[in-house]
């Protein structure tokens, strides 16, 4: 191809490219994070123009939206690998979702609809196609994707801690519609960001549909053809076949995770001690303790995963993610210790929501970010952003049951959810640990490294590769 990614100008460090998108899916994610932050306290409110809605029927609405949010993806992965591609779908859908952040900003229950509506099939075309650029940008075996998927996803939380600062503190203390609106600007930012620098700095990665490049590059002879008529080998039907099994393990874990922005935001705002020397911290700025301690914890993290690879020690990704769940239900205990001093003395102080989300935080990072980079390893490349919208899929499920779970704790009592989710989680997380080394087989060597760096050739997408590859014996 005349227009090669220019990903292989360091073979220590990482490509340009992963910046851009890293800076792309930060300004998104503060638009994102910032609406959620802000949606239930509108939804619940009764004096500032909100609408004074219960909390079932709050978090009913939450969960219907964050869970949509999550459904789009298949089809917009779908669409952006037979027909628009990707670097296209993340420009309709950017689009779309600053104007949802615009609408949302005007009063009344049609505009909040209809912004909502926006966001959904705006995130629809934007979420799983920027995650597969990242994959994209490396080859099979590379040690540094891991700690890419790491460093992106740090991207995720700055944007959301810039999200409780700027959105929270300007919907909570000036108005409802203003933060929706500060939201919009920051997609729009990311918008001009993408626009302006994706043919510098990505070349061709996502530039055309998944299938045309499958085919042009088959006849070049640096891709093998990979079209829809082959059919899919065992390995590759086994592969695919773990990232369902795994998708099952991602509800449990995001049907708790999604409890911050609901039932915890809730929480936090009404049974939470929330006063520093006399000044009464904003409850949205609660949502921004993940996103800080993502952003404390995203290197080391990647630094870990990408030392041990090298050493031949890095642990499997069915491993890590079976750790993340544990570390999650460790978090959920703690939220049992806040129920209790809560009903002692009427508020609980915030260490204990503060030591809730640190825990929440090392699972996620534990899940997550290897959950993105395990897709774009095990996907077949004519399915690969179809693969990621039904990784996310998984998270549409998790988010509709984390509203259900969360509105049910004006019936049952924040203790009995709380310690539900917290054995549900650890359960899974035990039972994941102990079938992993059946899940690594059934990869067949894609989750295993190479001792250094591969340099990313012509083609640009890592994912593309794995045909003309000969897969590694565990």
């Amino acid at each position: 191809m005349s227009t090669n990614a220019p990903t292989a100008a360091s073979q220590k460090g990482h490509p340009p490219g992963l910046f851009l998108l890293f800076t792309t899916e930060m300004w998104e994610r503060m638009s994102y994070y910032g609406m959620r932050a802000l949606l239930s306290l509108y939804l619940a409110d009764k004096t500032r123009g909100g609408f004074g809605w219960n909390d079932e029927q709050t978090l009913a609405l939450y969960g219907w939206y964050t869970g949509l949010v999550y459904l789009t993806p298949v089809a917009g992965g779908y669409l952006a690998d037979r027909w628009i591609g990707q670097r296209r779908s993340v420009l309709i859908g950017g689009a779309l979702m600053m104007i949802g952040q615009f609408l949302l900003a005007m009063p009344g229950l049609a505009f909040l609809y209809a912004g909502l509506g926006m966001l959904i099939i705006g995130n629809g075309f934007f979420k799983p196609n920027i995650s597969t650029m990242v994959g994209g940008l490396y080859r099979q075996g590379d040690p540094r994707r891991d700690s890419a998927f790491t460093i992106f996803y740090m991207g995720i939380n700055v944007g959301a801690m810039l999200s409780s600062f700027v959105c929270g503190t300007i919907g909570e203390r000036v108005s409802w519609g203003a933060g929706f609106a500060s939201a919009g600007v920051g997609m729009a930012l990311g918008l001009v960001t993408f626009f302006t620098l994706a043919n510098r700095l990505l070349g061709d990665v996502g530039k055309a549909p998944s299938e045309s490049v499958s085919a042009s590059a088959g006849s070049s002879g640096s891709i093998v053809n990979d079209d829809d008529s082959r059919p899919l080998t065992t390995e590759e039907i086994q592969r695919i076949a773990v990232i369902v099994i795994l998708s099952a393990f991602v509800i449990i874990f995001w049907a708790g995770f999604e409890q911050a922005g609901g039932l915890m935001n809730l929480y936090t705002e009404r049974k939470i001690d929330r006063v520093v020397f006399g000044w009464e911290v904003p409850t949205t700025w609660f949502q921004a303790v993940n996103a800080i301690f993502i952003v404390g914890l995203g290197l080391p993290f990647a630094a870990m995963w990408t030392a041990l690879g090298r050493r031949g020690k890095d642990p499997s990704s069915p491993t890590k993610m079976g750790l993340g769940l544990l570390l999650l239900g460790a978090g959920f205990v703690l939220m049992l210790g806040a129920v209790n001093q809560a009903a002692a003395q009427g508020k609980a102080h915030m260490f204990w929501i503060i030591g809730a989300y640190l825990l929440h935080t090392m699972g996620e990072l534990c899940l997550s970010p290897i959950g993105l980079s395990m897709v774009t390893k095990l996907a077949p490349k004519r399915y690969a952003s179809l693969l990621m919208g039904i990784w996310f899929l998984s998270n549409a499920a998790a988010n509709k049951l984390a509203g259900t779970i969360g509105g049910q704790a004006s019936k049952l009592g924040e203790y009995t959810i709380f310690g539900g989710i917290a054995a549900t989680t650890a359960a899974a997380g035990l039972v994941l640990l102990a079938i992993s080394p059946v899940l690594k087989r059934m990869m067949h060597g894609a989750d295993s490294v190479t001792s250094e760096p591969v340099a990313q050739e012509a083609g640009g997408d890592a994912v593309a590769m794995r045909a003309a590859e000969k897969p590694t014996t565990v």
